[in-house]
């Protein structure tokens, strides 16, 4: 059962689940929310303290489930509310919080308030809710800005009476108008509807992005090159407003009418000197850091990054958040055994199947797979990860990264489902291949899944990497997870300060001390180093050779 901890948030080890992905237990090809309940025990046996949902909400699926058709329910395919309060029922039992994504920045195109503003018309009330403009030209029949949307294309798309509507994502996920109150009444009204049966906190999706600024006129709308030009500093009209929060003040007074005051974690891909606004404690209490999901594989970049993230933290007395790989990125088994890209002008084909851009996220393109070195990423992969277990804060996780999985590539372009693909023909293939659903079998159609064809097609490579093989193996992915995880718990305490190992840190090694003499020493190299003196606790890969930590290998010591 749980225990009423008000800060168990602070260090945290949260597992993601991205439900249409993580089992199908009636057998539509569809993971659903029983296909959850009936892996409880499994999530126990990995230790996690908390659950993190990918939305479940009714959904046409045009962005994965983050076009919403209704906030306060459950999409038939995945359940029923009754089957969300069994999932929580049972994962509470097992001392498992949840935690339930939030979407506030746009609703579906299907969602009533939407329809509702269709039939309206211009200057209506149920207008309001979303952001509609006049268009340019002769007769508006030219979109207000030249605005490109987050996933390509244009940023406005033109409905029957001739007025125009803002999506910084997909056509199907209009923006909603935050300085409508009736926008703030309903996200009161859905907060604690999942809290009131029994949600422990939100990740807030793009926490950056609800408050705008934009003219009526759309002659005053910058272009997309000015646009591109505005520092996001705060004043900027679409991204990370100082006005944004207001609106999560606003939450946390209800956050905290609840006991003890419930989590929540902003996804807010912001400048990292403003990050600490959205962790305030008046806000929403923590944010998202995603410089290790963007660093390269070096010892002096996480150092640095590691340091500074948790500078930030103490400004507001929040816990840092260290993240490697979610729905949105290429698995970072992956990406740590892919040559290092700089920018995308690095590379020396076009048509390369990753791309990265200069902030160095890799996206799938189309082309040829270059040369992935699969054991090399995964040993990396295995080492950054224990290191992430070390840290002070709450580790996030990615269904699927317990084993050590890779991207999966072998999608055909019509079995695509990624509004980024769609919207970029010829660029990018999108996010598909992190969200393939999880191998829990070695054999079988949908290797345990389910009893159909999952909804995107898994690789024959899976039958060796799935739960089944990897289960009590000593060595395994798995069990280093499992063995990792329990033994964090044991090892950490209320004191979340670091002290960094000056003399065993260098160009491909780092080495911290945590509070009762818990070491982590990481080598990056390629060579072996000395290991320093301690009882060796858990090493991410063999340890060969007698006082020597191997090449992309962590090591937890007991001074």
């Amino acid at each position: 059962m749980l225990i009423d901890d008000k800060n168990w948030w602070r260090q945290a080890a949260v597992y993601q689940i991205y439900p249409r992905s993580f089992a199908d237990a009636n057998g539509d090809g569809l993971g659903d929310l029983q296909g959850v309940i009936s892996r409880a025990d499994y999530l126990k046996s990995l230790h996690i303290d908390a659950v993190w949902l990918s939305p479940f909400y009714p959904s046409a699926l045009a962005d994965g489930g983050y076009d919403v058709d209704d906030y306060r329910n459950v999409d038939p395919r995945i359940g029923t509310l009754e089957d969300f309060d069994e999932m929580v029922q049972v994962l509470h039992e097992r001392g498992i919080r949840v935690i339930v994504d939030l979407v506030p920045n746009h609703t579906s195109n299907l969602h009533e308030w939407f329809q509702a503003a269709l039939k309206a018309g211009p200057g209506s009330p149920e207008r309001a809710r979303y952001i509609f403009r006049e268009g340019r030209g002769e007769n508006g029949e030219l979109p207000p800005t030249d605005w490109t949307s987050i996933f390509g294309g244009p940023s406005w798309t033109r409905v029957e009476d001739g007025q125009w509507y803002l999506h910084n994502f997909a056509p199907e996920q209009p923006d909603l108008n935050w300085k409508n109150p009736e926008v703030h009444e309903d996200f009161i009204k859905t907060l604690r509807f999942w809290l009131d049966r029994g949600a422990d906190g939100f990740r807030v999706d793009v926490a950056h992005g609800l408050a705008k600024d934009l003219p009526e006129d759309a002659a005053s709308l910058p272009s997309k090159a000015e646009l591109d030009a505005m520092p996001v500093d705060g004043t900027h009209p679409l991204w990370d407003r100082d006005e944004v929060h207001e609106i999560y003040r606003e939450w946390r007074e209800v956050l905290n009418e609840y006991t003890p005051a419930r989590t929540a974690v902003a996804e807010a891909w912001v400048e990292t000197s403003r990050r600490p606004h959205y962790s305030s404690p008046d806000g929403l209490g923590q944010a998202f850091n995603f410089d290790l999901l963007d660093a390269d594989f070096s010892a002096p970049e996480f150092r640095h990054l590691i340091a500074h993230n948790l500078e930030l933290s103490d400004q507001t007395g929040s816990s840092s958040t260290w993240v490697f790989s979610n729905h949105d990125v290429v698995r970072h088994a992956t990406r740590f055994g892919l040559p290092l890209l700089g920018s995308a002008e690095d590379i020396e084909h076009p048509d390369t199947w990753i791309k990265a851009d200069q902030a160095k996220h890799f996206v799938l393109t189309d082309g040829a797979e270059p040369a992935l070195d699969r054991e090399l990423g995964l040993r990396r992969a295995r080492a950054a990860t224990l290191l992430e277990l070390a840290l002070p804060g709450s580790a996030y996780m990615y269904q699927g990264e317990e084993l050590g999985l890779h991207e999966v590539v072998e999608i055909s372009d019509d079995q695509r489902q990624d509004p980024t693909f769609f919207r970029s023909p010829g660029v990018e293939k999108g996010r598909d291949g992190c969200r393939v659903p999880l191998p829990w079998t070695a054999e079988g159609e949908s290797f345990g899944f389910g009893q159909a064809a999952p909804h995107l097609p898994q690789p024959a490579w899976f039958a060796e990497v799935s739960v089944e093989k990897q289960d009590g193996k000593d060595g395994s992915t798995l069990s280093m997870y499992r063995e990792a995880l329990a033994l964090r718990r044991e090892l950490l305490t209320e004191d979340e300060s670091l002290t960094w190992i000056d003399e065993l840190c260098g160009e491909y090694s780092l080495a911290f001390e945590r509070a009762g003499g818990w070491v982590t020493v990481m080598n990056f190299g390629d060579d072996p180093i000395a290991l320093p003196a301690g009882k060796v606790l858990l090493s991410s890969g063999p340890l060969a050779q007698e006082g020597e930590l191997p090449g992309a290998t962590t090591v937890w010591l007991q001074r």
